[in-house]
């Protein structure tokens, strides 16, 4: 594995190897869902059929990048400068030519405009996928968000989407034709995330005495993922039923702006005894086989990773009814969707949960029997591995 500055001056890689090189361009390789999904489609493609290079505009955090178990993967962080990445143009044309990648996979729009210095070094085959939405864009009605995406459409031969929500902003604003949009679902390890017999305590947890029912989320703490809500609504539970007080404790995992945020509101409300925020975790799974519900109140989604490995533990969800979240959620079957930014819609969410633990159990029986039939891990990582196939064979038929 290497890691440090791209080496414009070095001298191109060979492109006639049997494997073919898959560059994934991303805004920075740090914890986060897309980051993750990253991850598990590295490890999970196999070693003898694709090659790997991991480009980073701004920076690659070394403990994450330690996750990745496929050998031979080269990390490059360009340590953006602040503005324009058409100012990075010249090195990522240089680096494209050194590596000289078979595929380069843009990933989201910070970093969609890197496919031009890819078009312009030669980069046989350009795929861009569509994780999320932007934080200065929830609805995807940005005109100039919309005007790069349109752009760039002759040099983007295929886009992904996560969720139906995003595949239709770009067959219909964005003007894409159905057939250059692919819509491929995250996928889930299913054996790392897996449910237990009965709750198992998490490693520094003050609340692992079986009597009590938790409920928690982990995340990013930023704006888009909304935890605030959470912890208003949280509030609001213990003030709507002042009996849970005595078994209803939160936990928030996680780092970020909102993390000082939602400890103060917390304290102001007198529940900082009720709530533990330990900051970012790197055992999320026995986080998730610790808790008895998981919520996520963001304020836009693709396809969430989060929702996926909480559904895959066995845990009841209830999540905002936003981008791709209705796609993994089916309410009342697998898990209660509430409208975004309605504190009280998700205070009643925990309250029905919270009064009705075998209702919540069997929610989340539900969610694992869905995340095994329709969003395996294997699922995902075939349809990325036929994609880049057709489009490398569509390649080497028009040479």
């Amino acid at each position: 594995m290497n890691g440090g500055e791209a080496r414009p001056g070095a001298a191109p890689a060979d492109r006639g190897g049997a494997r073919p090189l898959v560059a994934h361009v991303l805004y920075r390789f740090d914890t986060g869902g897309l980051e993750n999904g990253l991850v598990n489609l590295v490890n999970a493609l196999p070693a003898r059929r694709f090659r790997h290079a991991i480009i980073a505009l701004d920076r690659v955090e070394p403990a994450f990048a330690g996750r990745l178990t496929q050998p031979g993967v080269e990390f490059v962080a360009l340590h953006k400068r602040p503005g324009p990445t058409m100012t990075e143009f010249p090195r990522l044309w240089q680096l494209f030519r050194r590596l000289r990648p078979d595929i380069v996979h843009t990933r989201n729009l910070g970093a969609l405009d890197c496919q031009l210095p890819a078009f312009a070094a030669g980069v046989p085959v350009r795929i861009h996928g569509e994780h999320g939405r932007d934080v200065g864009d929830l609805d995807g009605h940005n005109r100039k968000n919309q005007w790069n995406r349109r752009l760039l459409r002759p040099i983007v031969q295929q886009w992904v989407a996560l969720s139906r929500d995003l595949a239709s902003t770009l067959t219909g604003p964005i003007g894409i034709p159905e057939a250059r949009v692919r819509r491929i679902c995250n996928g889930v390890d299913s054996e790392r995330f897996c449910p237990a017999p009965v709750r198992t305590p998490i490693d520094g947890s003050p609340f692992n005495d079986p009597r009590l029912w938790l409920v928690g989320t982990v995340g990013r703490m930023q704006t888009v993922k909304n935890q605030v809500e959470l912890a208003r609504a949280f509030v609001q539970t213990l003030g709507a039923m002042p009996a849970l007080r005595d078994r209803l404790r939160l936990v928030m995992v996680g780092d970020g702006p909102l993390r000082a945020e939602a400890a103060a509101l917390l304290a102001q409300a007198g529940a900082a005894d009720l709530a533990w925020l330990p900051g970012e975790r790197g055992d999320v799974p026995e986080v998730m086989r610790g808790l008895d519900c998981f919520v996520l109140p963001s304020l836009a989604e693709g396809i969430s990773n989060t929702i996926l490995e909480a559904m895959s533990s066995g845990l009841p969800v209830i999540a905002t009814e936003v981008g791709g979240n209705p796609d993994l959620i089916e309410h009342a079957r697998t898990g209660l969707l509430v409208p975004a930014g309605d504190a009280d819609a998700l205070a009643q969410a925990l309250q029905a949960l919270a009064g009705d633990t075998a209702r919540a159990q069997a929610l989340g029986t539900a969610a694992r029997r869905q995340v095994e039939r329709e969003f395996s891990l294997a699922a995902m990582v075939s349809a990325y591995e036929a994609m880049y196939d057709e489009l490398l064979a569509r390649h080497a038929a028009q040479r």
